[in-house]
């Protein structure tokens, strides 16, 4: 049963979060990245090193390293050059409220989900709005907000 913005106790991460993650390594080309982005419809890939996540590219990270570095610079740069090196992680047995509020104060839209050390998952903004109606209230700030780069 939801009350206003209260979240049912039973909805966890677990529930909406996407199992299928889409990962790159370090030293893959801004380029081929980027593409992978366009070709399968997705704001971010989640950067994995030695099987452990460490870090996130995402649609903002590459646009900033093309302004950075022009169409012709952008050849010579890797994920490891773009990528946003801090991870914001949840668990899949954490509630959609605690995902919410991490991404609130962190100003961030997604969030890998990694259970003892594993990526199983990713959860967005997105999911969250799909699953939960109720909490497009809650989360209309992080939607909406716009940040200094």
């Amino acid at each position: 049963m939801h009350t206003g913005n209260n979240i049912s106790v039973a909805m966890l991460v677990k529930d909406v979060m996407s199992k299928e993650v889409l990962t790159v390594s370090t030293g893959t080309p801004i380029r081929a990245a980027a593409r992978t982005l366009a070709d399968n419809h997705v704001g971010c890939l989640v950067v994995v090193k030695n099987g452990k996540v460490i870090g996130m590219l995402t649609e903002t990270d590459v646009l900033r390293s093309l302004a950075e570095h022009g169409g012709a610079g952008i050849e010579s740069k890797c994920v490891e050059d773009a990528m946003t090196h801090y991870v914001i992680p949840t668990a899949s047995r954490s509630t959609i409220e605690s995902a919410v509020r991490l991404m609130n104060e962190n100003k961030i839209k997604k969030l890998p989900v990694i259970d003892d050390g594993r990526l199983v998952g990713i959860i967005t903004a997105s999911d969250i709005i799909t699953a939960q109606p109720d909490m497009i209230k809650g989360i209309k700030m992080l939607l909406t907000r716009k940040y200094e780069a």
